[in-house]
């Protein structure tokens, strides 16, 4: 982990840094600073040095650790913070956890307890890894579903439509496939079956006027053409009939 110091008193500073560079783990201190406007100008110059870990004292000179870890959270949502207090200030560092601070440590920093906080950060660190790449696994698996579903339904929309068959055609559950294409497209199977139906009765009524309204609608898989007009008038707000004319080449 990437571990960033601040603190006025030098002794502290090296101090922690020696204890630091001297544990088994994989820990790296990436920076060391006297006062929170320090740190903040070198967070602001590094973004792609972002700590995983900031270990900061609360009374400083020019920015306190208050105003540090507010700064922080605001912007760097991934960095935990670590509070050093003195026990003059103990309620004040309990009192920082407001600020999302994740915990704190009172002066002189026992090692022991130094490295078993450093060690649940690694274990929630990792924990956060592990189920950011497991999303991103199932999204992209959503995602190619999704699609697979849309490029049977564009291919097939003038077959009767059979929910059993397009789950069995993706491999899945019906009631699943249907609350996810829900979820990610916001509308229903049957309303985006619909909407392509009628885009494509719309493309035959402009660019093939010879046919009749009737044959379209067997074209695009309505057996009833009183329900395609009806349907059809419902959804653009004109009826086929007054849609062809409209857009007649002259």
């Amino acid at each position: 982990m990437k571990i960033m110091i601040v603190d006025d008193e030098q002794f502290i500073r090296l101090g922690l840094e020696k204890i630091i560079s001297k544990s088994d783990e994989t820990h790296d201190v990436i920076g060391s600073f006297s006062n929170g406007q320090e740190a903040w100008n070198f967070l602001l110059g590094h973004e792609s040095q972002e700590p995983d870990v900031l270990i900061t004292d609360i009374k400083m000179p020019m920015m306190d650790g208050l105003k540090l870890s507010e700064l922080v959270r605001e912007k760097y949502k991934n960095i935990t913070i670590i509070i050093l207090s003195g026990f003059s200030d103990f309620e004040y560092a309990r009192s920082a956890l407001r600020f999302g601070v994740r915990d704190y440590l009172l002066k002189p920093v026992d090692k022991s307890a130094l490295f078993d906080l450093l060690g649940k950060i690694r274990l929630e660190k990792s924990a956060v890894s592990e189920v950011s790449a497991e999303d991103g696994a199932q999204l992209e698996s959503d995602h190619y579903i999704i699609e697979q579903m849309k490029d049977i339904l564009d291919r097939e929309y003038d077959k009767n439509f059979e929910l059993e068959r397009l789950a069995d055609s993706v491999g899945m559950n019906a009631s699943y496939i249907s609350r996810l294409f829900k979820h990610k497209t916001s509308m229903t199977i049957t309303d985006y079956l619909i909407q392509l139906r009628i885009e494509k009765a719309k493309q035959f009524l402009a660019d093939h006027p010879h046919l009749k309204n009737y044959e379209i609608s067997h074209l695009v898989g309505y057996s009833d053409p009183v329900y395609f007009n009806k349907l059809f008038k419902k959804m653009v707000g004109v009826t086929p009939k007054d849609y062809k004319d409209k857009h007649r080449w002259p």
